[in-house]
């Protein structure tokens, strides 16, 4: 069994004196705040027993921010890993004393998004969500800023005249990026196929322009075919890809700009089709990854949580303790490009 860390070890990984730590603990005599986090630093990473009353010594006079998040598909890997990090960045932030509440959306409509803004922008300090981009939104977050409370808009992007800020990846790359995999690793031309989840999503709109816009530049041998409609859904994306391959024997490439590729990766396997074709999804999780390790899909463009979500909660809990900080209007993070042989 591993030795607990001592208040000598922890003196020693935050480069003070045991005097020191003892004062951050007990609050005995009053410490630099920038000490005092390293000390806190220090006792998080070694493992420290007292880390936690650490923090609480260091937040006793720091602000209290009510961080509210509002995300869909609440059974969806990827978005339980979305509210992980986000717990996880308001539990780690130094700046403020943060707390953090997650809202569901379930239907995903216009209406169901701009009601969850309407209601958590009245108990929470800043607002982040998932939404689609519409009148009806774009209403929500001009009312919750009216009352004070900013909204920024995550993955993809909306109100962009009113809303704080857009945290996600650039998803005009992100289509270029998915297009670039299949010209260059198909196994000949031909025609391509695009998933998008809706008219609403702007960054789905975003990728499929940036995918048909490489294709035109660059490797206009293939032919991307009109773009379908799977509302991101397991079940309509089965069944559309199975009405795909079987009217278009010849499709070499295929590639979804939002959810549901789960449904895809099932056809692919029914038809046998995925030894003869290029797949690019998104985001890692279970099933992606075993596809990757089956054969059946050939990369997978990742959103990085873990960044996305603690810059995102930084910013979040200054524009509430700042209001001289400008949040910027756009901040994209590189998204990670996986395939087979990295897993």
């Amino acid at each position: 069994m591993a030795k607990r860390p001592t208040i000598y070890d922890l003196a020693k990984a935050a480069n003070v004196s045991t005097a020191t730590v003892d004062r951050v603990i007990n609050g005995r005599h009053k410490v630099r705040e920038e000490t005092a986090r390293r000390v806190y630093d220090a006792a998080h990473e070694i493992g420290y027993h007292a880390a936690g009353l650490i923090k609480q010594r260091i937040q006793e006079n720091l602000p209290h921010v009510k961080f509210g998040f509002i995300l869909q598909k609440p059974q969806h890997y990827f978005y339980q890993q979305f509210a992980e990090n986000l717990h996880e960045a308001v539990r780690l932030n130094n700046d403020v004393q943060g707390r953090c509440q997650i809202s569901w959306a379930k239907a995903t409509s216009p209406t169901e998004f701009a009601t969850l803004i309407e209601q958590m922008s009245k108990t929470c300090d800043v607002v982040a969500a998932v939404a689609t981009d519409c009148l009806r939104v774009s209403t929500a977050v001009a009312e919750a800023k009216a009352r004070g409370v900013q909204t920024f808009s995550l993955l993809s992007d909306f109100a962009q005249d009113v809303r704080a800020g857009y945290f996600g990846t650039n998803n005009l790359k992100v289509g270029r990026s998915a297009a670039w995999m299949i010209a260059n690793t198909a196994k000949k031309a031909g025609k391509v196929g695009l998933f998008v989840g809706g008219s609403r999503w702007h960054g789905h709109e975003l990728r499929e322009t940036g995918f048909r816009s490489y294709f035109r530049e660059h490797a206009p041998q293939f032919q991307v075919i009109e773009s379908v409609t799977n509302l991101e859904t397991r079940e309509l994306t089965y069944e559309t890809t199975l009405e795909l391959l079987h009217k278009n024997p010849d499709l070499v490439g295929l590639y979804s700009a939002g959810g549901g590729i789960e449904g895809s990766l099932v056809a692919l396997r029914e038809e046998q089709r995925h030894t003869d074709m290029t797949v690019v999804v998104n985001e890692i999780m279970p099933e992606t990854v075993s596809g990757m390790a089956e054969g059946v899909v050939t990369a997978v463009l990742a959103t990085p949580l873990d960044d996305l979500c603690r810059k995102l909660v930084c910013y979040m809990g200054k524009s509430v303790t700042d209001k001289n900080f400008e949040v910027p209007s756009q901040t994209f993070f590189p998204m990670r490009l996986h395939i087979p042989e990295s897993l």
